[in-house]
């Protein structure tokens, strides 16, 4: 025990007038570790919390992500104060580094930012859904450097942060999750409009999930090169561009049904050909049959 003792008083190195034995080194490890062990459980918990709570995905997210910064530099200002290591020995080190990330890191500066703002004024939610660049898809977190984006098809993007600033992004579900969907269709000429307007209000009116406020409507757009032109335009309350489809496509569906009980055809492209002159047949004299 007193070898183990004495083991732990052999002095390493002195710095700025502190003696630094094994002994302390390994409480110091041991506070080090012991600080990490503390921190990793108290984010979990924190994050558990916050998961129960009412609050959005992504405030959740900025507060944890504050929280973590905050302790990362109280463990390491209390590391510093352990090892009795004053802030003034950083300061020419901070400001190389400060220098040398100015030159080589704009970008990646530039989308650190970027995220941090995007959290802070929230124009872009996790769950909200974006078009950018004619990508579609549901944002699925919002990291330091990059967005990661669902699109619609199952493929994850990952969009560096001052894109979604710099460039022009639609979010469907900003305010709110309604959105207008149209559906057209044609019918032959000769066909009773008023019934045809009708029926479209009926397989519009009976789905489930189009909405009563703001009402449907269906305008007689045109009288096309092949078909009478009508367009139906409701509102669903769509989480993705994939229920949009599927509405819209049951829609169809009732329309298609609809259509044929009541004897209407839905208009298909066609060309009439007339013949206009004088039709000659000329026989051909055969001196065989003579």
């Amino acid at each position: 025990m007193d070898a183990f003792l004495n083991l732990l008083t052999i002095g390493l190195f002195t710095y700025n007038g502190q003696d630094y034995t094994i002994g302390r080194l390994l409480l110091i490890l041991f506070l080090l570790l012991l600080a990490l062990y503390l921190f990793k459980k108290s984010s979990r918990l924190l994050a558990s919390r916050l998961e129960k709570s009412d609050i959005p995905p992504d405030m959740a997210l900025f507060i944890q992500r504050i929280y973590v910064i905050i302790a990362l530099i109280v463990l390491f200002i209390v590391i510093l104060d352990l090892l009795q290591v004053p802030l003034s020995a950083f300061a020419f080190v901070s400001g190389a580094i400060a220098i040398g990330v100015g030159f080589g890191a704009q970008n990646i500066i530039n989308n650190f930012i970027s995220g941090w703002i995007l959290m802070w004024e929230r124009p872009i939610r996790i769950g909200d859904f974006l078009e950018i660049d004619g990508a579609k898809g549901t944002v699925e977190t919002i990291n330091t450097r990059s967005t990661r984006i669902r699109r619609t098809d199952g493929v994850h993007m990952l969009i560096p942060n001052s894109q979604l600033l710099e460039n022009t992004v639609i979010n469907w579900t900003l305010i709110d999750r309604l959105t207008r969907c149209m559906v057209r269709v044609g019918v032959a000429y000769g066909s009773p409009v008023k019934k045809v307007s009708e029926l479209i209000y009926q397989a519009v009116n009976e789905h489930v999930d189009t909405l009563d406020d703001p009402k449907p409507l269906v305008i007689f757009e045109d009288f096309g090169d092949n078909a009478l032109i009508f367009d139906a335009y409701f509102w669903v309350d769509a989480q993705a561009e994939r229920d949009q489809r599927v509405v819209k496509s049951d829609i169809r569906f009732k329309i298609d049904e609809l259509f044929n009980e009541a004897g209407i055809v839905i208009a298909f492209p066609q060309r009439d050909i007339h013949l206009d002159g004088a039709l000659r047949i000329i026989k051909q004299h055969d001196p065989a049959s003579e």
